[in-house]
């Protein structure tokens, strides 16, 4: 199956308990949008790099024309919440960490099979980026 056709399915499976289960409204539902990876350097303009690996600095600003390309599954996120009884606060990471191709922490294997792990976070700031724009929404929320 597509991953992002079964990121959708699990999607609409959460969506559905949400609603079904927390009809309270003093209750507030949050969704961390995609975290994404960092597997082809062509999307962050370096075109003599495969990977992330070695890479030390962010990008200093978006890496097409201005404007840092939307991730495919951050539209199925939009699509699916829009449709949902319950309002859902999303709480848009990937612009943000798209910038943050140095965040990853390397590669992993043994030997021969040591590959890029351009998936999981490990330095300070993208995820502490994360928990400042989930306590600014909590703070700041008129809700």
């Amino acid at each position: 199956m597509d991953r992002l056709v079964a990121y959708e399915k699990g999607l609409k499976t959460w969506t559905r308990w949400v609603d079904l289960h927390l009809s309270s409204s003093d209750i507030r539902v949050f969704f961390q949008g995609v975290s994404p990876d960092h597997m082809n350097a062509l999307n962050w303009t370096a075109p003599n790099a495969r990977t992330c690996i070695g890479v030390k600095r962010p990008l200093l600003g978006a890496t097409n024309n201005g404007v840092v390309e939307e991730h495919p599954a951050d539209r199925i996120v939009e699509k699916v919440i829009k449709k949902m009884e319950k309002p859902v606060e999303l709480l848009r990471v990937t612009p943000l960490s798209q910038l943050r191709r140095d965040g990853h922490p390397g590669v992993y294997g043994i030997r021969r099979h040591r590959l890029p792990d351009c998936s999981h976070w490990c330095l300070p700031g993208v995820p502490d980026t994360w928990n400042h724009l989930l306590y600014a929404s909590l703070y700041f929320s008129t809700s």
